[in-house]
């Protein structure tokens, strides 16, 4: 047995004046993959910081399938019947300064159903793990309520037409306006887009403060220059 969700198309020549799928098709099988535990090491230490900021990151799948597909792990975003745009990579808590808190406590491996549960907004057992181990445990929550407040704030977001955007051979700085002006909570200045060395769209990283308002980014805390050409890959 299967659950199956499905959103609106982010191709305007599919579904024209579409603006808020996250997912064109998510079928989530009932037995999901046992992700393995992720653990602090020497290249990610144990950080405990105070928290005196937010990135909520989604990444644009399709052009991660391009450059991840065939490795092993991304079966389920990547083939088969799934359609993402964009996912939920995660929520994480920043510091102030140049670094973050992270694997603030140990942590068991999540249950089945939460996984199961998240797969639609996070499309990989493993990657829902590390999202809980590395950030969710120096918020003060449950992996329940970690998971509820990304997805949620993953959920309210609308998104402008990608194919109207393809078109138009965008700047960096015209994609945040056209993300700013669906979602009026967002302001550009709250948006922060990276890209791979070739210059196609890898990421949006927005920025909340404590209260998880949008609010605007930190200098120098990355992002493509406003002016860049942005590639937005949408092919499989």
């Amino acid at each position: 047995m299967k659950t199956m969700v499905a959103g609106l198309g982010l191709s305007a020549a599919m579904l024209p004046g579409a603006a808020c799928a996250q997912a064109e098709m998510c079928v989530v099988p009932r037995a999901v993959e046992r992700p393995l535990p992720d653990l602090p090491s020497a290249k990610e230490p144990r950080r405990v910081l105070p928290i005196s900021s937010y990135t909520l990151a989604l990444t644009w799948t399709p052009g991660f399938c391009r450059a991840n597909g065939d490795s092993p792990g991304n079966r389920f975003r990547c083939s088969g019947e799934n359609r993402f745009g964009f996912t939920l990579h995660g929520l994480w808590p920043d510091a102030p300064g140049k670094t973050w808190p992270q694997y603030c406590t140990s942590t068991p491996i999540l249950r089945p159903a939460l996984i199961r549960k998240t797969m639609c907004a996070t499309p990989s057992a493993q990657l829902i793990q590390h999202e809980w181990a590395k950030h969710g445990t120096c918020m003060r929550t449950t992996p329940a309520a970690y998971f509820q407040r990304s997805t949620g704030l993953y959920r309210a977001i609308r998104y402008p037409d990608m194919e109207a955007l393809l078109r138009g051979a965008p700047t960096v700085g015209d994609f945040k306006q056209a993300f700013a002006a669906h979602n009026r909570a967002i302001p550009a200045s709250a948006i922060r887009v990276t890209t791979t060395r070739e210059g196609w769209l890898d990421e949006l990283w927005l920025c909340l403060d404590t209260r998880f308002r949008y609010h605007r980014c930190e200098a120098g805390t990355g992002g493509a220059a406003d002016d860049a050409p942005l590639k937005i890959w949408r092919g499989r």
